[in-house]
C-alpha cells in the first residue's frame, strides 16, 4: 500500500479530536507476570553489561554469551537508558536501594568528572572502561538528551541529596544555545576535527526529548520559536492520518518514554494519540505483508530499525523502508506497548510462548526471521531500554509521573505550548 498524502499540513491541529488522558490499560496476571519477566531480563543487561566503575553501558553484546563477551564500546544512549532502568528496578525491588544508588552515584561521578564531553554534550560511543572516545565518533546532541533523561529520572526517583548534586551539574553546562546559536534546527552533532555536522533535527522523529530539554535548561535555554521551526508532515493511510516520517517506528517511542504526552497538546497535535495512530497503521501495513511473509500477522508483526541476517537495517513502513526480508524486531511492539497494549501484548506472548530461540538471559534478542529460522545472538542496549521503559509505562505510569516531576520536563513542555484538555 502507498501513502496517498505525505505533506506538511498545518491545519492538523485539528485532525485530532479532543480526548481525555486515555486509562491505564489492565493486564490479566497472566500478562503482567509476562512483562515482569520482560523487564527483570531487560534490567539484567544494564546491570551485568556496564563497568561497574564507570557505569557505561555497552551498545550491544552476545545474549548467547553474555558471561564472556568481551566488547569494550559502550554508548551514551545505553547508558541513558540503563539509568533509567536501574530507577525502575530499585522501584519494583529487583535490586536494593543501596546497591542501585551506589552505581548510580558511580555513573554520574565519572559523567560529571571523567568522560570527555564538548560544551556539556557526550560522544556517542565511548570505551567503556576508560571513556575515551571510538569510532572518530561525533558529539550527538540526541544521544546525549537520552542520556540527561536517565540522570533526570535518577534526580527524582532517589531524592538523594548526592545525585542531586551530581545530576545538576551535568545537565546544567549542556550549552543547548551553543547548539543553536546561528539556527533553530539543531544539528545531529559536532566533530572535533571538522565542526557541526551538516544534519539537522528538521522533521518530526525521536528529537523531541531533545528539543524539550533545551527549551526546559534552567541555564542555557533555547528559544521558544525552534519548537515551531521543525516540519511536521502529515502521512494518510487508508483514511488515518498522522504526523510522522519516513523513519522506523522507534521515532514514535523514545521521546514518550520519559515525557508524558497523555491528555496534552501543542498548537499541532496530541502526540501520544498520534503514536497510537501511528502503531495502528505500522501493524496493519505488516498486515499487508503477509503475501510475501505469511508469517506476519495479529500475532507477529513489528519492523523497526535493527539486526538482521545481513547486519544493521534501518527499516520499517509505511512506505516500506528496507529492503524488508520478513525479520521482526521485538522491540516495535516491545516499545508501543503503551499506545496499543492488546495488540502488542498478543506479539510478546506470541514471540516469547512461540519462538523459544528468540528468548535470552536479558529478554529478547534484537530480531528473528522464523521463515528462515534465523534467530539473533545480540541485544541492542537502546532496543532492550525501549522495550523495558515502555514495559513499565504501560504497567504502572512510574516512569511517566517521576520524570515529569523535573521542572526541566514541565518548564520545557509549558515554553513549547502544551497545554492540558479541559
Amino acid at each position: 500500500m502507498t501513502l496517498p498524502l505525505a505533506r506538511v499540513f498545518p491545519a492538523f491541529a485539528q485532525a485530532l479530536p479532543a480526548t481525555n488522558p486515555p486509562a491505564q490499560p489492565v493486564f490479566s496476571p497472566e500478562d503482567d507476570q509476562l512483562l515482569d519477566d520482560l523487564e527483570r531480563a531487560n534490567f539484567c543487561f544494564f546491570w551485568e553489561q556496564a563497568n561497574p566503575v564507570t557505569g557505561l553501558i555497552k551498545d550491544r553484546c552476545n545474549a548467547r554469551k553474555a558471561a564472556t563477551d568481551d566488547s569494550t564500546v559502550a554508548s551514551i544512549a545505553s547508558t541513558g537508558f540503563g539509568l533509567t532502568a536501574i530507577c525502575i528496578a530499585e522501584h519494583r525491588g529487583y535490586i536494593s536501594r543501596s546497591d542501585a544508588r551506589e552505581r548510580v552515584i558511580a555513573t554520574l561521578e565519572f559523567l560529571a568528572n571523567k568522560l570527555p564531553h564538548h560544551r556539556g554534550f557526550f560522544y556517542h560511543w565511548a570505551d567503556i572502561n576508560t571513556g575515551e572516545r571510538v569510532w572518530d565518533s561525533e558529539v550527538s546532541s540526541v544521544d546525549t538528551a537520552i542520556l540527561l533523561c536517565g540522570i533526570l529520572t535518577c534526580r527524582t526517583h532517589f531524592r538523594d541529596t548526592d545525585i542531586t548534586l551530581l545530576a545538576h551539574s551535568i545537565s546544567n553546562r549542556v550549552e543547548w544555545t551553543w547548539l543553536s546559536e546561528d539556527t533553530t534546527l539543531l544539528p545531529h552533532g559536532w566533530l572535533p576535527e571538522g565542526g557541526f555536522l551538516p544534519y539537522r533535527w528538521d522533521y518530526y522523529n525521536e528529537m523531541m526529548m531533545m528539543y524539550l530539554l533545551g527549551l526546559g535548561s534552567p541555564t542555557y535555554p533555547l528559544r521558544p520559536e525552534v519548537w515551531d521551526a521543525w516540519k511536521r508532515v502529515v502521512f494518510d493511510y487508508e483514511g488515518m492520518r498522522f504526523i510522522g516520517s519516513f523513519a522506523p517506528l522507534f521515532v514514535h517511542q523514545y521521546s514518550q518514554a520519559w515525557f508524558d504526552f497523555r491528555g496534552k497538546r501543542d498548537r499541532y497535535t496530541d502526540y501520544f494519540q498520534n503514536s497510537i495512530i501511528a502503531t495502528e497503521v505500522h501493524r496493519r501495513f505488516c498486515m499487508e505483508l503477509t503475501k510475501q511473509f505469511p508469517d506476519y500477522g495479529p500475532d507477529l508483526w513489528g519492523i523497526t530499525a535493527s539486526d538482521s541476517m545481513r547486519g544493521y537495517v534501518i527499516w520499517g513502513g509505511p512506505p516500506a523502508l528496507g529492503p524488508i526480508d520478513g525479520t521482526i524486531a521485538p522491540a516495535a511492539a516491545g516499545g508501543s506497548i503503551p499506545f496499543l497494549p492488546q495488540e502488542c501484548m498478543r506479539v510478546i506472548r506470541n514471540i516469547r510462548h512461540r519462538y523459544g530461540q528468540a528468548w535470552s538471559c536479558y529478554g529478547f534478542v534484537d530480531a528473528l526471521n522464523p521463515l528462515k529460522d534465523w534467530y539473533d545472538s545480540d541485544v541492542v542496549g537502546i532496543d532492550t531500554g525501549i522495550t523495558m521503559l515502555m514495559a513499565e509505562n504501560a504497567r504502572s505510569g512510574y516512569l511517566w509521573k517521576v520524570f515529569m516531576e523535573n521542572p526541566e520536563a514541565t518548564r520545557g513542555m509549558e515554553r513549547a505550548g502544551f497545554k492540558p484538555y479541559h
